[in-house]
């Protein structure tokens, strides 16, 4: 480690400071073409050094003569995860979960999950970072989840989520062709003691559950539905596919008497909200799996 430290150090750009001031505006002045927030990221990152120590707080005094040290990164890449980043800031992590991933731990499994692994991954660059959940894809299910830096991204999420989320889609591949090929599914979901839902009538353990789906392509009894959710309910595709009559394909629980691909045939291939620091309209989409084309050949 300290061999390392010494390469990033003698490789890394240097500044001298010419009058007393502090080294957050110093840095803004001295490093060009960086944001505050970037700035602050290296802070945070003890990616500064002043005098060869590496400090991290913004408002470290300097004296003139003083060398300031902008450290190479030794972060982890993010292809060192078993799965890809579509994008990360100080708010925000989304990742293209794959199938047979849970997202978050069971009684059964702690670590094998993308939780845990995207958790190792922002601690490695920092010890004290963490991550927090803001919704989860089923174990089978894959495609774009998304995990909250901070307490307070996570809090917004939580209370206003309907507000901030404009769009969660999903590809699915389902056994039959719906009737009609687009329509809105509204209904009340409610869970048994099993764990296993269906629609019931409103009432307190009742939730509104609405599903809007569109056929894509069909053939060979199968067909591809680009799927989007008002409501994040438990299992509520999968519910609304069955009672459908068109059961996702490789979903055994919910009455699917095929399994093409040996998974799930759920896909979460898109996600769009407005991103709670910059107000900025963003889309995040993940590609559909290879597999999922096979049923139709």
């Amino acid at each position: 480690m300290e061999h390392n430290y010494k390469r990033r150090a003698a490789e890394a750009p240097v500044y001298t400071v010419s009058e007393p001031t502090t080294l957050l505006p110093f840095l803004l002045a001295s490093i060009k073409g960086k944001s505050r927030n970037n700035v602050k990221s290296l802070l945070s990152r003890r990616l500064i050094a002043v005098d060869g120590a590496p400090v991290s707080q913004f408002d470290t005094p300097l004296s003139p003569g003083q060398k300031v040290t902008i450290l190479l990164s030794s972060a982890p890449r993010a292809d060192a995860l078993p799965f890809p980043i579509l994008y990360e800031d100080e708010h925000l992590i989304v990742v293209n979960k794959p199938a047979k991933l849970l997202s978050v731990a069971t009684e059964k499994e702690k670590t094998r999950t993308a939780y845990h692994m995207v958790t190792d991954y922002v601690k490695s660059r920092r010890v004290d970072d963490r991550i927090f959940v803001l919704h989860r894809l089923d174990r089978d299910t894959s495609g774009v989840l998304m995990f909250a830096r901070d307490p307070e991204t996570k809090e917004l999420f939580q209370s206003k989520w309907n507000e901030i989320i404009t769009r969660r889609g999903y590809l699915a591949v389902v056994e039959g062709v719906p009737k009609p090929a687009q329509d809105t599914i509204r209904s009340y979901l409610v869970e048994t003691e099993t764990h296993l839902s269906f629609s019931g009538r409103p009432g307190p353990n009742a939730k509104e559950a609405i599903t809007s789906y569109e056929v894509k392509k069909a053939g060979g009894g199968y067909a591809l539905l680009d799927i989007n959710i008002e409501t994040g309910r438990k299992n509520q595709i999968r519910v609304h596919m069955k009672e459908l009559g068109c059961p996702v394909a490789g979903d055994k629980q919910y009455g699917a008497r095929t399994n093409p691909i040996g998974r799930l045939c759920l896909h979460a291939n898109e996600l769009s909200f407005t991103h709670p620091a910059t107000g900025e309209q963003i889309t995040f989409k993940a590609k559909m799996p290879r597999d999922f084309n096979r049923v139709f050949r």
